[in-house]
């Protein structure tokens, strides 16, 4: 079955008594998890208010019982990767293991920018962010002191203490669709890859990809989860369902042929269906509007 979680984007003016709020809900209606992203700000002005990501995770993980929650996904160019594996622990220990860490190279120029982080050309960013991989992955793993002595990041005999109560620390995900970069180190390194607005065929395909890199790696192909974060124009009307799309100026086809979630409740449960038959294991519904708590309470019935 599709297990079906939230994804708030962070930069579009999350407060803490909205964080709360959404919270909350997400826990009470049955949702499996809540996502969201690690921004500073917005790519383009205005820039809004973004709550600082592990701080509301912290609060969630202390706050909640039941649902699974993380960065989707955090950039290894805002924290030394060293200290972004022990906030994991621990806030995964806190949580009773429901942490999923979802780690990026990082992307938006203007952020990086305004607050003085070195974004690097593709190429090195990516060498960077494998670096970032290993060294998460060798702290949250190993049980003994590890050193690592890579272009831009070093160890030297690191243990951290104490230990992750879950055997090799939260699951790792890694997102993105990149056949040369991005998926390789999906297999190698990640418990979760995580695609972004595709069609379910082309979520297959990309899927039956992702099977043969596992190989390469001695990896079962089971072992790695499949999820996608996609755009969700839902409403508990349809007159507000019909505002949510104008106000993006593109059409109900022009959104759904974005890989989008639209419609009503009928429409929106055939289109989760196609991506569960094309393997798709779970799915982080892009709520925008962090005020219409009422449409995701709506989406909630619908769905789940």
């Amino acid at each position: 079955m599709l297990e079906i979680a939230i994804m708030l984007e962070g930069q579009n003016g999350l407060t803490w008594p909205r964080w709360q709020k959404i919270v909350r809900l997400v826990e009470d209606a049955g949702f499996i998890g809540l996502f969201r992203s690690d921004h500073f700000t917005n790519g383009s002005p205005p820039d809004k208010e973004s709550l600082e990501l592990w701080t509301s995770l912290t609060w969630l993980a202390a706050n909640t019982k039941r649902i699974e929650f993380g960065p989707l996904v955090s950039p290894v160019s805002f924290r030394h990767p060293s200290l972004t594996a022990r906030m994991a622990a621990a806030v995964d220990d806190l949580s009773n293991g429901r942490l999923t860490l979802g780690l990026g190279a990082g992307w938006q120029e203007r952020e990086h920018q305004l607050f003085g982080f070195d974004l690097l050309d593709i190429k090195d960013r990516f060498s960077r962010f494998e670096e970032g991989l290993q060294v998460v992955t060798g702290l949250l793993k190993s049980d003994t002191p590890i050193s690592f002595d890579g272009k831009y990041f070093q160890l030297r005999q690191a243990v951290l203490l104490p230990r992750p109560q879950r055997h090799g620390g939260p699951r790792i995900l890694v997102g993105g669709a990149g056949r040369k970069r991005t998926m390789p180190l999906a297999a190698r390194y990640a418990d979760e890859w995580n695609c972004i607005f595709i069609q379910p065929d082309s979520f297959a395909a990309l899927s039956k990809y992702m099977d043969t890199l596992l190989a390469a790696e001695n990896r079962d192909p089971g072992s790695l989860r499949r999820s996608m974060m996609t755009g969700c124009y839902f409403a508990k009307t349809e007159n507000a369902l019909r505002e949510k799309i104008s106000s993006r100026g593109l059409s109900f086809e022009e959104l759904r042929g974005r890989g989008a979630i639209v419609g009503n409740a009928a429409q929106v449960r055939e289109q989760l269906h196609e991506l569960s038959e094309a393997g798709l294991q779970r799915v982080m519904l892009q709520w925008l509007d962090l005020d219409d708590l009422e449409g995701m309470e709506a989406l909630a019935k619908a769905v789940l």
